[in-house]
């Protein structure tokens, strides 16, 4: 009877520990998503789009210091004070930590802000992402140039 019972214990333990992870890779997989979606808007932006993906709680710090919040971010976007041209993703990582993500990336790209001369980019990203409502939203972002 005891071996029985360890029998059922175990299984049960390793049927938790397989949906865990189950779920956990469900979360990452939304998470890069999010992540890629918010790649794609800042090359043709949508204000409801970007709206609906950033946190109301945005802080998106910029590698020459500057700082926005979510009305800033999404007029920028939209007023072409910040323009995109390209934008490539490398050596993502993302991290869940029940209702957190950590996602960690290199951002290269090109930009042709209003008023500026086209240039190039290349830093590395750290954000910050919520679940919220059952949607993952960008909450932080901070970005620092690559060092060469």
């Amino acid at each position: 009877m005891l071996r029985r019972i360890l029998i059922i214990a175990a299984v049960s333990f390793s049927l938790a520990w397989v949906a865990s992870a189950v779920i956990a890779a469900d979360e990452t997989a939304a998470v890069t998503a999010a992540v890629e979606k918010l790649r794609v808007l800042m090359l043709n932006p949508d204000a409801a789009k970007l709206n609906e993906l950033v946190a109301d709680q945005l802080n998106y710090g910029h590698s020459d210091g500057h700082l926005n919040d979510k009305s800033s971010f999404v007029n920028d976007l939209m007023t072409g004070v910040s323009h995109f041209l390209s934008i490539t993703i490398k050596e993502q990582t993302v991290s869940v930590a029940g209702d957190v993500a950590i996602v960690r990336h290199t951002l290269v790209g090109e930009t042709h802000d209003k008023g500026k001369d086209q240039a190039a980019v290349n830093v590395n990203v750290l954000q910050i992402w919520q679940k919220q409502a059952g949607k993952w939203k960008l909450l932080a972002r901070q970005s620092v140039p690559v060092k060469k």
